[in-house]
């Protein structure tokens, strides 16, 4: 199977970012598709936060109205997973897909978000977007007051950074450093705050399938809690931005945009979690519009290039 039209744009991803790119580039005439395998980042949550108008809407629920109103205006969807992407003499682009389709395209823009590498904690994994959370700006909210524990992790800045924003949503908020060694000076600031810090490896969550009633400790004691948070490692989904050539920022280790998500090769974009960790959902979105925007100018350029050889 085939798709023989061939697309302005092709959107790798229809998250709040993809999505958002696609209602752009749709509502400015360009012809776009969106590919998604239907794998969102936050799709055990129930609930998403801090999206203006959209606050607490369920994060399915946000994405079936997001491909409602881009269909709407032009754009296609097609849920199938991207395989390998090939580039042409002319710098055109052939998308294959796994089931075998494929679909053509002038420029891309990957949304693909990225994958949080969750502790080998029994009981994290099964309570994870619903008691288990990653980000205090995303649920601090829903946890206000209640009893919460911070489970120490590899990204050593953020667990502790997260230990200290969650003591303003509560003032039962226990570190369990979990390997983490801290500083006298870290210890103390945080204890000075109003966070109990409590050493100690994490065995395992406590409670029933569905509910939470602590954290338990190797040495067998048990911080109770009716929320965790953990800092997991993020993975970008950038596969195929790297197969591409596109350039890897040293630092960071994720791909390098500038300002409007464009990548170090031609024709090709990229925006939200996949180039930017920290985005939220509306920062992600707002991103993609801005790459849109950008390659949309691009193709302009392009068709005024085109139309002015053929003048001549």
């Amino acid at each position: 199977m085939t798709n023989q039209v061939h697309n302005d744009v092709i959107i790798i991803g229809a998250g709040a970012a993809g999505l958002s790119a696609g209602l752009v580039l749709a509502r400015a005439q360009a012809k776009v598709l969106l590919i998604d395998a239907g794998q969102p980042r936050n799709s055990a949550a129930t609930e998403m936060h801090g999206f203006l108008s959209r606050d607490g809407v369920p994060p399915a629920g946000f994405l079936a109205m997001g491909q409602r109103e881009v269909v709407s205006y032009g754009g296609a969807f097609l849920p199938a997973s991207v395989k390998t992407i090939e580039v042409d003499h002319r710098g055109a682009f052939t998308v294959n897909m796994a089931n075998g389709a494929m679909a053509f395209a002038r420029a891309l823009l990957f949304s693909t978000g990225l994958s949080d590498e969750l502790p080998h904690i029994p009981g994290v994994r099964d309570r994870w977007g619903t008691l288990v959370h990653h980000c205090s700006y995303c649920h601090g909210y829903e946890v206000l007051d209640k009893t919460i524990a911070v489970i120490g992790g590899p990204v050593r800045e953020l667990s502790l950074k997260q230990a200290g924003l969650l003591r303003r949503y509560s003032d039962k908020v226990t570190l369990a450093t979990n390997g983490i060694e801290l500083t006298r000076a870290e210890r103390y600031r945080l204890e000075a705050f109003g966070v109990r810090v409590v050493d100690g490896i994490v065995s395992h969550l406590v409670g029933q399938p569905g509910s939470l009633e602590g954290v338990a400790l190797a040495n067998g004691t048990t911080i109770e809690c009716e929320a965790v948070f953990i800092a997991p490692r993020q993975r970008p989904n950038d596969g195929l931005l790297r197969s591409l050539g596109c350039e890897v920022d040293p630092v960071t280790g994720f791909v390098a945009v500038n300002e409007v998500g464009q990548t170090s090769a031609p024709g090709v974009w990229a925006a939200g979690n996949v180039v930017t960790p920290t985005a939220q959902v509306i920062t992600a979105a707002g991103n993609a519009g801005a790459s849109a925007i950008a390659i949309n100018a691009w193709l302009l350029h392009k068709d005024l290039d085109a139309a002015s050889a053929d003048r001549q």
